[in-house]
């Protein structure tokens, strides 16, 4: 499914507000240079992946400096990323082969939150994921399938995860939501976003499909990553792990409505970067008055 711009997608945040967790994020921002110019503020900086430090597959011009450069300076660089496809191991891999100076310590993902409440989920049977061959949905320990043509693979599912978009399509998710129909089932997210930033365009992220399902009344998901807590929870105990206080945190995106309003939620600062992913070209200034998210800094690049 594509076809999406980053006007549609910051209109339909603003749909789904309600499901989001609330924060004040108010004032006036201010623009800076980079994440350089905050180096006396901020010993923990909380980077976004899509349209912070990477488009796609591509690493952005400059990422690669913009961390190595904090680094040096005894500061603490997390990335919290939405991107639950693959395992943490492999995004680290993935960091790593475009030359960013990140390690699997470092990288934080939604899928990682995500295996914290399967493991919760004890009464559940067999999991129906939207995934890929290469989820290597074993790592979660729980009975699953993966969600593809047999309308019977639905059936048999006890519940339900969003994992992965990438071999989603609109036939699959009108037989979950007529599996959904026939019997309520719990649904969890592992990718809130509704929309990525590509080298082509935007692609359709799990989000976008489970409040699809939500609107029409057939599933209340359970979102795991940005801007809900869990996925923060735990790069607060990882930067508490290293030293870092709370208030010398701030959060570093390029949405309002997941990165700049969960970080605000923590009680973080916040950073958007407007020059590379979704916001990529537009008044921005404009969206953040429509939307009453105001991050307490913008730049163009980290």
């Amino acid at each position: 499914m594509t076809g999406f711009d980053a006007l549609w997608a910051f209109e339909r945040y603003e749909q789904v507000r309600p499901r989001l967790p609330s924060a004040r994020a108010e004032g006036a921002a201010q623009l800076v240079e980079g994440l350089g110019a905050l180096a006396e503020r901020y010993d923990g900086f909380v980077l976004d992946a899509f349209g912070v430090i990477n488009v796609g597959e591509t690493a952005i011009a400059g990422a690669a400096d913009g961390i190595a450069g904090l680094q040096a300076l005894g500061k603490t660089v997390l990335v919290v990323t939405n991107g639950a496809t693959t395992p943490g191991e492999a995004t680290a891999a993935k960091y790593a082969k475009m030359g960013l100076p990140l390690t699997r310590r470092e990288v934080i993902s939604s899928r990682d939150a995500l295996a914290l409440a399967l493991a919760e989920e004890e009464d559940v049977g067999l999991w129906g994921f939207a995934a890929t061959e290469a989820s290597e949905l074993e790592q979660f320990g729980t009975p699953f399938s993966i969600l593809g043509e047999d309308p019977e693979d639905y059936r048999r599912a006890e519940g339900f995860v969003l994992l992965s978009s990438i071999d989603w399509n609109d036939e699959r998710q009108a037989r979950l939501a007529a599996a959904l129909a026939e019997r309520p089932r719990p649904l969890l997210v592992g990718n809130p976003d509704l929309v990525a930033p590509r080298e082509w365009g935007f692609s359709a992220e799990p989000g976008h499909y489970a409040h699809l399902l939500a609107d029409a009344g057939l599933a209340a998901p359970s979102f795991y990553g940005k801007p809900y807590p869990e996925v923060f929870e735990l790069a607060s105990a990882e930067l508490a792990r290293r030293g870092v206080a709370a208030d010398r945190v701030c959060m570093v995106g390029d949405t309002l409505h997941t990165d700049i309003l969960g970080g605000a939620a923590q009680g973080w600062g916040t950073v958007l970067v407007t020059g590379h992913g979704l916001y990529r070209g537009l008044d921005v200034a404009a969206l953040i008055e429509r939307s009453g998210l105001s991050p307490d800094f913008v730049t163009d690049s980290i």
